[in-house]
């Protein structure tokens, strides 16, 4: 069969394609070329000896809401070569080969590095034997892998300490706390989630975190870790004593990139990429949390998504560029809806003619609100407790657009109470999910009648899941409703 070839914008005639991993970001690469090229010749290569799955809902595996099998994304396309289970171990640019660690060489005419991140294991005594192999009892939160494990040993334990008091240190803390363990979370930081939230808004979340029963222990690191064959506390700098005897580390993220390093790419935090996500190498191009585009690395689903967008535009001839990404995060905190967005750094001590800052904190009902505008615009806001108004504020920060003179509407829906965002007030143009850009007019127009179907026509609700309540009040009514309120 004569196999075409794909024009690409540079000149070159492209065939094989080859991506190194096969996560959210590699796994997406893969199915955005298929859409635009059928003939396309791919080979994927992912360490894990699964299929790909989304990783933003390993929180809701280890708290048993959902099956391993409910968080697999899409299936490459039965044409392209997969090798699960087959990590790369080195790049060789002047043959355009790589080599796996099965032994085997594949050719590529273009290389696409989505190797992702790696889990941080804080330099803490005692936390591993001389073998690098962590004590019993202390595990990583990074892979469905990890989740069996956690879950394992949560069968058996009493007490355990997270290690991180980010959004994945939550959530593993909500998830232990389902398998009935007393859970304490400890975090370097002098609030929590000091990435989405200021110390206000963090502290707001601890009221509601000590609430469902975690306790919460901020501002001094884990220095160590004690207990002889099996792990039974974690000790902090300022040295205090968490008893524990399962310990779960959720403490960051670190980009891989021993692959490119040892090719001989250049490497700062992450690979350097261009705005048509090429590193030095014409030849070789970096995706998702591997990939640092001037000067920022992204640690989130909806980036690395745009990015396989852009990348399979340019691999398939189509003229695109990458200028960056408006970071949008909506999610679950130990069960409190969030959502923030953009620059929040500036407090009211910092308004001036061309800065205002808006703040409302109810603590007591774990709500917290704060808007930040600039030049007439809004640049940053977090919601926590309470995302009646995240519609058109995710619209007026996406967008850029001047805002009236009233500004008490970006905060709240009504006077007096917060309510819940009603579907049907939505405009088609409204961003309903942040990580895949899909409007309520794409949901509405669809047809769908589940939210399976609605994830399946615009990908919807497959990346952090926080939409999910807002499509399903976008679902096509069911005949027999149709038929009760004619």
């Amino acid at each position: 069969m004569t196999r075409r070839t794909v024009p690409r914008t540079d000149g070159h005639q492209l065939r094989r394609v080859v991506v190194v991993g096969n996560g959210m970001a590699g796994a997406r690469a893969v199915e955005e070329l298929c859409l635009r090229d059928p003939d396309v010749l791919v080979t994927v290569f992912g360490a894990e000896d699964r299929p790909a799955y989304n990783r933003v809902l390993l929180s809701d595996v280890l708290a048993g809401k959902r099956r391993h099998d409910e968080i697999a994304l899409t299936a490459a396309p039965g044409r392209v070569v997969q090798r699960l289970g087959v990590a790369v171990v080195s790049v060789d640019r002047r043959t355009r080969t790589v080599t796996s660690s099965d032994g085997a060489t594949t050719p590529y005419d273009a290389l696409v590095l989505a190797t992702g991140s790696t889990a941080l294991v804080p330099p803490v005594q005692g936390i591993a034997g001389p073998d690098g192999r962590l004590l019993e009892g202390v595990h990583v939160f990074r892979t469905l892998d990890d989740c069996s494990a956690i879950t394992a040993a949560a069968g058996s334990a009493k007490r355990a300490v997270v290690v991180g008091g980010g959004l994945l240190g939550l959530e593993a803390a909500r998830g232990l706390l389902r398998h009935g363990l007393s859970v304490e979370v400890v975090h370097g930081a002098g609030h929590l989630m000091e990435t989405q939230l200021d110390p206000t808004g963090g502290a707001v979340l601890r009221r509601a975190v000590e609430a469902l029963g975690v306790g919460v222990h901020l501002g001094s690191f884990a220095a160590g870790v004690t207990g002889g064959r099996r792990v039974t506390g974690v000790r902090l700098a300022d040295g205090r004593q968490v008893e524990a005897d399962l310990v779960v580390l959720a403490c960051g993220i670190r980009p891989q990139v021993h692959l490119a390093r040892a090719a001989g790419l250049a490497v700062e935090r992450a690979v350097l990429v261009d705005d048509l996500l090429r590193t030095d190498d014409p030849h070789v191009y970096a995706i998702g949390e591997c990939a640092q585009h001037r000067g920022t690395v992204y640690g989130l689903v909806a980036p690395a998504w745009e990015q396989a967008a852009v990348l399979a535009d340019l691999l398939t001839g189509r003229a695109a560029a990458y200028g960056g990404s408006k970071t949008i995060t909506r999610l679950k905190a130990m069960d409190l809806e969030l959502a923030a967005m953009g620059d929040t750094t500036p407090e009211l001590a910092d308004c001036r003619d061309d800065v205002e800052v808006l703040v409302f904190a109810d603590p007591v009902r774990h709500v917290y609100k704060k808007v930040v505008v600039t030049a007439g615009v809004v640049t940053g806001a977090i919601l926590l407790g309470d995302l009646s108004t995240a519609g058109p504020l995710t619209q007026a920060f996406d967008r850029a657009t001047p805002l009236p003179a009233e500004r008490l509407h970006l905060m709240f829906s009504g006077l007096g109470t917060a309510t819940e965002v009603d579907p049907a007030t939505l405009a088609d143009d409204a961003v309903v999910c942040t990580c895949n850009q899909v409007s309520a007019g794409a949901v509405r127009s669809c047809s769908a009648r589940t939210v399976a179907e609605v994830a399946l026509a615009t990908r919807a609700t497959t990346g952090c899941g926080g939409c999910r309540s807002l499509v399903e009040g976008l679902l096509c009514p069911t005949p027999a409703l149709e038929r009760r309120t004619a």
